[in-house]
């Protein structure tokens, strides 16, 4: 039987990992500061923490703002609102192994606080191939498409971080994903199972079938694919490479929208 109480406390511990929105003290009386639980609520959570840029992507559009403007301002928000918690995974990803040649120079890349220029080139690209496919979502003669796509790609890159995290051990054990404990299988299928569920039930309301679908399907490739070079190159993940995997998701989900509509 569902527990509806534990599943709200997880979700309120989920939002409060994955952005700065003020959670209250109750939900973590107690709490041992374990993700391995929380992590199947991060889709929901993902839907979430993004209401705030959807809602903002809506008002701007209904005041006949320029896409590419409605879009970047989005975006903005949403930076603000998880305090580019993904976007900051992604940059120190693209440095380790951009420049690190072995395992060890990589990870040691990753864990420098400064940005090069291959987490600056991973930045630039995420912020403007978003941009770029939610405005191409804005201009289809509704503002539905692109907020029900924006709210959708957040809670399927979300889920397949969770996979990333769980389908790999943990590269160093001094970082906040070894602390945090790693999810294990059934709490990782069932966040894929949310956040593929819910990414359909929301896309369903403004987009066809088949195009959500193929984008489900193509996050889901580029998961995979990032988590089997990750495998490759540093033998497990990081909290860096699981905030890497959920951007590329959601480029990838983004950006098959915007070319299959």
């Amino acid at each position: 039987m569902l527990d509806w109480r534990a599943s709200i406390d997880e979700t309120a511990r989920a939002i409060s990992f994955l952005s700065r929105l003020p959670v209250p003290n109750r939900y973590f009386r107690d709490h041992d500061g374990s993700l391995s639980k929380t992590a199947a609520a991060f889709p929901l959570a993902g839907f979430l923490i993004t209401l705030p840029s959807a809602c903002v992507l809506a008002l701007a559009l209904t005041f006949a703002a320029p896409p590419a403007i409605a879009a970047l301002l989005a975006l903005a928000v949403q930076v603000m609102v998880t305090g580019a918690l993904h976007e900051d995974g992604l940059c120190d990803t693209a440095d380790g192994l951009g420049g690190g040649h072995d395992r060890e120079k990589a990870l040691a890349i990753m864990k420098d606080s400064r940005i090069g220029t291959y987490g600056a080139l991973a930045l630039i690209l995420s912020i403007a191939l978003r941009t770029t496919a939610l405005a191409t979502l804005c201009v289809l003669g509704t503002a539905a498409p692109a907020i029900v796509a924006w709210l959708a790609a957040a809670s399927v890159s979300r889920a397949l971080m969770v996979w990333h995290w769980s389908r790999l051990p943990t590269a160093r054990t001094d970082g906040v994903a070894s602390r945090a404990g790693a999810p294990d299988k059934p709490i990782a299928n069932l966040a894929l199972a949310l956040g593929g569920g819910l990414s359909i039930a929301l896309g369903w309301l403004a987009l066809p079938l088949a195009p959500l679908l193929f984008a489900v399907l193509v996050a889901g490739i580029l998961g995979y694919g990032f988590t089997a070079h990750i495998r490759q190159r540093l033998g497990g993940q990081t909290g860096d490479t699981i905030g890497a995997c959920q951007q590329i998701a959601e480029i990838g989900f983004l950006v098959t929208l915007a070319i299959a509509l």
